[in-house]
């Protein structure tokens, strides 16, 4: 199962009710942070989760209001006596960009690793937990922009009937259910799909923000489990600021939403100057029905079908 937190929910800037638009994504005591705006460790001590268990920070471009809390952020996580490496994720200048922050948090007691994208699409995992990949494509903002789509796949269900007929002693099923290769000295080779059925459905989950509706944002949220996408603008007439500033409104989020046949749309990254943006979910219910104006500290557990 993944763990899904969204930190906060605000764009442009930080509000006394608002913070900035992080989330935060859990699995197997790994810890993804997607963006870090100002305000985004305060947000992460309000749901009581620590900084420094944190693996991987995605970025999704370099406006303020996604990247200026970092600096604090790597303080904290120094100061917490990380020692680990972490890697950060984002467009082309990343590291750029990250040492200029870092004029005023220069000593870490870590190692940074950079992943600049260059690429419209890139595809990764981490070492440790293979089965979980991460994959950036590219968004239309008046910046270079990407979502993420985060997927974890479920191999198929252990066949105990298979395994007794092949002859396969009950002490490699564990480690052949993991997907590894068993080679024994007599020369026998047991191998994962000596036991194990059909692939399953995994999970998925998408995230998006400053971004105009693209075809890649439909193509890789396609049948999320979750997909969560900025509603800068509840209000109708808004539509021509929105193709201005290159954001999206409530409505046009969720007719991607429809289009890629997710499960459940939850909307972030709401202008300052909109106040309650559940009044606008009637209206965007026509449009897509399981939807959310997401609220700061909005969490959910996706789980495997069973």
């Amino acid at each position: 199962m993944i763990d899904v937190c969204l930190l906060g929910t605000g764009g442009m800037m930080p509000l006394p009710n608002r913070f900035l638009t992080s989330l935060l994504v859990r699995y197997n005591g790994k810890c993804i942070l997607i963006d870090a705006g100002e305000a985004t460790q305060i947000a992460m001590k309000k749901k009581g989760v620590s900084a420094k268990p944190i693996d991987v920070i995605c970025f999704t471009h370099y406006h303020a209001d996604h990247i200026s809390g970092l600096p604090g952020l790597l303080l904290t996580m120094g100061n917490a006596e990380r020692t680990e490496p972490l890697l950060m994720v984002g467009p082309k200048g990343l590291e750029k960009v990250v040492n200029s922050l870092r004029v005023i948090a220069p000593e870490l007691p870590f190692k940074i690793n950079f992943m600049e994208l260059n690429e419209n699409e890139k595809e990764f995992s981490l070492e440790e937990f293979p089965e979980f990949t991460i994959k950036a494509f590219k968004v239309n903002h008046n910046i270079t922009c990407y979502g993420y789509t985060m997927e974890l796949k479920r191999q198929g269900k252990f066949n105990v009937e298979a395994a007794t007929a092949a002859g396969i002693d009950r002490q490699y099923w564990n480690r052949l259910q993991k997907g590894n290769t068993i080679e024994l000295e007599d020369g026998r080779v047991f191998t994962p799909d000596m036991v194990l059925g059909e692939t399953r459905k995994g999970l998925k989950l998408t995230y998006t923000t400053d971004s105009r509706p693209t075809d890649s944002i439909v193509e890789n949220a396609k049948d999320s489990d979750l997909f969560i996408c900025e509603g800068m603008y509840g209000e109708p007439d808004k539509i021509a600021k929105a193709k201005e500033y290159k954001h999206m409104t409530f409505y046009e989020a969720a007719k991607m939403a429809s289009k890629a046949g997710v499960k459940e749309l939850w909307l972030t990254h709401y202008s300052p100057s909109l106040v309650n943006p559940a009044e606008y979910l009637p209206e965007t219910k026509k449009i897509f029905q399981n939807v959310v104006a997401a609220k700061d500290g909005r969490s959910a557990t996706l789980k495997f079908e069973e």
